[in-house]
């Protein structure tokens, strides 16, 4: 049997899993197509190369489910979390970090541990036996999409994705929103009230559309083009075709009946789904945008009902490279076709630099004990690594599958002793109950992994 471990792709979540699983003892083989391949994003040959910003985002453990994901890493070792600590800049409450002297840091740890060596190559067919790991991101070569796309049978991996926003439940106001499916359809009364509706009247629609067609756009970046799903256009190019498209598309106010004033009919009706199966989390039903971030949350929250919403994903248009992990992957993220092959990283559908990093950490452990024959009990879904996995292998829609950062909405609900807890209050709680369930799952699996040797 090969007991050596190979990774494709030596991007932060190939990095991280390299060095989990080399720590305890199995050999691993990095193979980086970069520098003798290169992306239009990076610019040097060096593993963890961060392309987009110097930013791990928040370090509050205690108050900010990336904080907490930090903390998790930490516990665990992660080599991301160190070198990041290492080379962090001043960036007040945030882990930013020196991004050059970060990646060499990284390369020269793994590059000289006795288990790791690096194979400068870009591999283009998915390998039939052995133990892999495919960790190369939204930047995956077109040769390996190519033979992703071939085997799992989407029509496309890569694309220009547009998102749309996704809302924390507990922020929206139900003084005017209300729970209903268009013409009640469904067989339960869950399916029948599935979706959130907020209404607006001409006024409110009319000053909508002006905001929405003034707002910020991204541009995309050079090099880039775009191509849309027809399914999912950006809302500001629908309302540039008519001013009425909108009303009679995402926003048809048809088959609903407002509790709250069942003589008015609205004029138009911004519909939320639930995004995930703890109805935490709501998506805004076809509000893909490529508004910048801030004119986002200016407009959206001029729909009655949003007028406070706290979002745990603002929407966007970028290129892409990712599975519909909860349909191909299974709970130890491998591929169900091809079980030899595991995906880790931004491809597996999780968002930034941590949390691509988290599940690599994730699939090195999880691919160390099975070539040690052991058995890696499940992550607790209460902490910020068993979240995100949760979410990307079956706690998401894979009708609707987008990619997610890490945020409190993932988590299971916390019990509301004493009465309803404010969100300091709450988030803390979070992260206590967090804390102490990653540090026991740690110690079990080292506990398993000692009694083994």
């Amino acid at each position: 049997m090969d007991n050596e471990l190979h990774i494709i792709g030596g991007g932060l979540a190939g990095s991280e899993a390299a060095w989990q699983a080399a720590n305890r003892g199995i050999k691993v083989v990095i193979h980086e197509m970069r520098p003798n391949v290169e992306t239009f994003a990076h610019k040097t040959g060096n593993l963890a190369e961060m392309v987009c910003s110097n930013s791990f985002r928040s370090d509050d453990s205690e108050q900010n489910a990336v904080g907490l994901l930090h903390w998790e890493m930490r516990q665990a070792g992660g080599l991301i979390m160190e070198m990041g600590d290492k080379h962090r800049l001043p960036a007040g409450g945030a882990l930013a970090v020196d991004r050059d002297a970060f990646a060499e840091a990284v390369t020269a740890r793994l590059t000289s541990h006795d288990n790791v060596s690096v194979s400068y190559e870009e591999i283009t067919t998915l390998p039939d036996d052995g133990h892999w790991i495919i960790a190369t991101g939204p930047l995956t070569s077109s040769n390996l999409a190519t033979a992703i796309r071939a085997e799992t049978g989407e029509d496309a991996l890569a694309f220009f994705d547009a998102i749309a926003p996704i809302v924390y439940a507990e922020s929206i106001n139900m003084d005017t929103a209300w729970r209903q499916s268009r013409y009640d359809k469904g067989d339960t009364e869950e399916e029948r009230t599935a979706y959130l509706n907020c209404p607006m009247t001409k006024d409110q629609y009319e000053a909508f559309i002006d905001a929405l067609l003034a707002a910020d756009k991204a541009e995309f970046k050079e090099g880039e083009t775009a191509g849309y799903f027809d399914g999912c256009l950006p809302i500001e190019v629908m309302a540039e075709r008519g001013r009425e498209t909108l009303r009679f598309g995402p926003m048809k106010p048809v088959g609903l009946t407002n509790p709250h004033d069942p003589e008015t009919k609205a004029y138009a009706v911004v519909q939320l789904r639930r995004d995930n199966k703890l109805g935490t989390l709501y998506n805004i039903v076809g509000f893909q945008t490529k508004m910048k971030y801030g004119a986002q949350t200016d407009v959206f929250r001029t729909i009655p009902g949003l007028e406070n919403a706290s979002f745990a994903r603002l929407g966007g248009i970028h290129r892409n490279t990712f599975l519909n992990s909860p349909r191909f992957l299974d709970d130890e993220m491998r591929l169900k076709s091809r079980p030899n092959i595991r995906f880790a990283g931004q491809i597996t559908g999780v968002e930034g630099y941590v949390e691509s990093a988290a599940m690599g950490l994730l699939a090195g452990r999880m691919a160390v004990a099975e070539l040690k024959g052991e058995i890696l009990a499940a992550v607790p879904d209460t902490t910020a690594t068993g979240a995100l996995i949760t979410h990307i292998t079956g706690g998401a829609d894979a009708k609707t599958f987008q990619p997610m950062n890490v945020n409190f909405g993932l988590f299971p609900p916390v019990d509301a002793k004493g009465g309803r807890r404010g969100r300091k209050d709450r988030y803390k709680a979070y992260t206590d109950r967090a804390k102490i369930d990653w540090q026991a799952w740690l110690q079990s699996n080292d506990s398993d992994q000692h009694a083994a040797e």
